[in-house]
């Protein structure tokens, strides 16, 4: 079966992340389950388009969300795409197949009054190793719009005091540059002196949990969503929407929509303009309270 080299092309070809090839591997080992169900064939490098059409209306019958089944769909067609690159196959069965219509929900941004009250808390945030961790995980989140996988990648040698800027590796090893504030370069260096005093050691990761380790993805995300749910009762509350909170919040006070795309580190406007729904409330205000016609006599 070609799945290893398929992997192996998504890492040293395509540079997908980690997490993104797993879950390419989880998607074909699921179908292949399917399949050997359906055929009792282990490989299905010869599935045609009836196995994956009868996969995909069982998926569409099952609690799985649009978003969720889409992907699956995407992981089965970027597969056979390969194996007719690599001369494999010569008609895949998943041409034709198109991904579920799907509409996102907006998401709400957290308010500047929700973050300011929740980053001035010396209640939830001690000056300890864990609460100068944890206010600084937050401020970067907000002060950079990094995303969580960005962040958790993150290197003490990342970190320019002299020239006041973060080295930030983002999707398929793209390096971008993110200015950083005194305020949370000031912050930086307080917790690297209480981190290197309670590890005594030359770990290269900014970021570590209590035992020394690098930050993992679960553990983010856990401490993202209980800090937050101490000042909002929004209902999502993760890493990417304090990201969506850092776009808002410069396109509110007038940052260029061009600048924002660098520094969010997106490769093109369409991506981050789904950023710009949060501002039109703003907008709004702003036109009514500009605009000549909007006057009242």
């Amino acid at each position: 079966m070609s799945i290893p080299k398929f992997l192996q092309y998504l890492q040293y070809e395509k540079n997908y992340s980690f997490n993104t090839i797993e879950s390419y591997r989880s998607d074909l080992e699921e179908f292949g389950k399917f399949y050997f169900s359906e055929t009792a064939e282990e490989d299905f490098s010869d599935a045609q388009k009836i196995h994956l059409r009868s996969y995909l209306m069982g998926l569409s019958q099952s609690s799985l969300s649009e978003r969720s089944i889409n992907r699956k769909i995407t992981s089965l067609k970027t597969y056979y795409k390969f194996l007719l690159k690599t001369g494999e196959i010569e008609v895949s069965p998943a041409s034709g197949i198109k991904t579920i219509k799907h509409y996102n929900a907006p998401q709400i941004p957290f308010s500047e009054e929700e973050l300011s009250n929740l980053l001035v808390n010396e209640e939830l945030f001690p000056d300890d190793f864990t609460g100068s961790r944890d206010r600084l995980m937050m401020e970067m989140f907000y002060q950079t719009g990094i995303r969580r996988s960005e962040l958790i990648g993150l290197k003490v040698i990342d970190v320019d005091f002299y020239e006041k800027q973060l080295k930030v590796n983002g999707k398929r090893n793209k390096e971008r540059i993110i200015p950083l504030s005194e305020n949370l370069l000031e912050q930086i260096r307080k917790y690297i002196e209480i981190r290197d005093v309670e590890f005594a050691g030359n770990a290269p990761s900014l970021f570590l949990t209590k035992k020394g380790k690098p930050f993992y993805d679960k553990l983010v995300y856990n401490l993202v969503n209980s800090y937050l749910g101490q000042v909002s009762t929004k209902k999502k509350k993760s890493p990417h929407v304090l990201r969506h909170s850092f776009a808002t919040h410069l396109l509110n006070r007038g940052a260029e929509l061009n600048a924002v795309k660098e520094l969010l580190g997106h490769s093109s406007l369409s991506a981050t303009q789904v950023y710009t729904h949060g501002s039109i409330g703003q907008l709004k205000k702003v036109f009514n309270q500009a605009h000549p016609r909007e006057r009242k006599n």
